[in-house]
């Protein structure tokens, strides 16, 4: 029988990794060639402030059936009703994007579903405050299956919050493909870093890392590229950008790197990707589990160097990467020259970890299995009645 999925989370033309994740989850699960998969459609949350920040210019994106004014009270009653009208509920869980403390708002739509709820996780926290664990622990018990995109978080959730173990599933994130933008020789080598920017992303690192490399002939091209975080942004304007601008003065790299204040589309990300050599993320987290960016540098066969957050842990470690320690500018600076100037070394690293198994479209076959089987569990098993 065909399925149909509903979606909750933020959604292009938002621009975040959720809403990102979200609209390529939504395309791939509910492609034509997906067995069984009829259609979709989505809840997307919108914010006061994304709204006014013109984030969400199109108020009749594809797939959209109800949007959730996040600043508006109750706003999960209509929302639950819209997803009731799916076969099964997918929602996407991160503290910052619901209202309430904590995000727990997201509580009462849960209960309020009727089909089958699939919850993925964006964000287990190690340390917790109690409303975090609260929130989180709750929204487990709701859920009748519970996503993490790496082994990682699972260990983390079900050895740190009260869970269920057999409600959770790990399916890691996915991962497109970037073959269709060629891969160009360069006679400057070409360092990248991407993703809505502001602090804790470690860009001061790599820049002091990139100093670090001025003895190279040539000097290597750093380009950070992606839009201010929309909260940063409201809350701190571009103080941050501003401040990593004036440490390459300081250091005196400005001549070397390349700032690309913008949000780019699919194409235009694959070419940039695959016009890097190596791609350096410096974050400061200790707790991310999940990267987007990353699974996406190692889907584009790039070489990466990363500080030890988990996810670069699990991937890395016997794959596609250099792992440095963090706020650790001279390791990662070893590191990029080691890929730079050890071809072999680069070529050896790259491709991505596990395979096609990574791919969007083996990642949506396995929210599919999990969907059939919840829908099968719901599913009434008839029995005969004696004569």
């Amino acid at each position: 029988m065909p399925v149909t999925y509903g979606f909750l989370s933020t959604y292009p033309p938002t621009q975040c990794g959720l809403a990102t994740f979200n609209a390529a989850l939504a395309s791939h699960l509910t492609a034509a060639g997906m067995p069984g998969a009829s259609g979709s459609g989505v809840v997307r949350l919108l914010s006061a402030d994304a709204a006014g920040g013109g984030l969400e210019v199109d108020p009749a994106a594809p797939r959209v059936v109800h949007t959730w004014h996040t600043d508006t009270p109750g706003g999960w009653t209509a929302a639950a009703a819209a997803l009731n009208r799916f076969n099964v509920a997918v929602v996407q869980h991160e503290y910052g994007i619901y209202p309430g403390t904590d995000g727990d708002e997201v509580l009462p739509l849960l209960q309020a579903l009727k089909v089958p709820t699939i919850v993925v996780l964006h964000t287990v926290l190690s340390t917790p405050s109690p409303s975090q664990r609260a929130v989180l622990e709750r929204v487990t018990e709701a859920a009748d299956a519970v996503v993490t995109m790496t082994d990682t978080a699972r260990r983390r959730l079900t050895a740190g919050y009260r869970v269920d173990p057999h409600k959770v599933t790990v399916i890691p994130h996915g991962a497109g493909s970037h073959t269709s933008a060629p891969r160009e020789a360069r006679e400057v080598p070409h360092l990248l870093t991407w993703g809505l920017l502001g602090p804790g992303k470690g860009i001061e690192w790599a820049l002091r890392a990139l100093a670090g490399l001025r003895d190279m002939d040539p000097m290597p091209l750093y380009t950070v590229a992606g839009r201010t975080h929309p909260k940063v942004l409201e809350q701190h304007g571009d103080a941050y950008r501003n401040s990593l601008k004036d440490l390459a003065a300081e250091l005196g790299v400005s001549e070397q790197v390349r700032w690309e204040d913008v949000y780019l589309d699919q194409t235009a990300l694959s070419r940039l990707i695959r016009s890097a050599d190596v791609v350096v993320l410096p974050y400061d987290s200790t707790e991310q589990v999940t990267s987007g960016v990353l699974i996406e540098a190692v889907g584009a066969d790039v070489p990466v160097v990363a500080t030890e957050f988990p996810h670069a842990v699990e991937l890395l470690a016997d794959g596609p990467g250099l792992l440095v320690p963090h706020q650790d500018p001279e390791a990662m600076a070893s590191a990029i020259q080691h890929l730079l100037q050890s071809p072999d070394v680069a070529n050896h690293l790259t491709g991505l970890a596990g395979g096609p198994t990574l791919r969007w479209p083996a990642v949506a076959h396995r929210y599919q299995s999990l969907a059939a089987r919840l829908l099968a569990d719901r599913t009434p098993v008839a029995t005969s009645v004696p004569a």
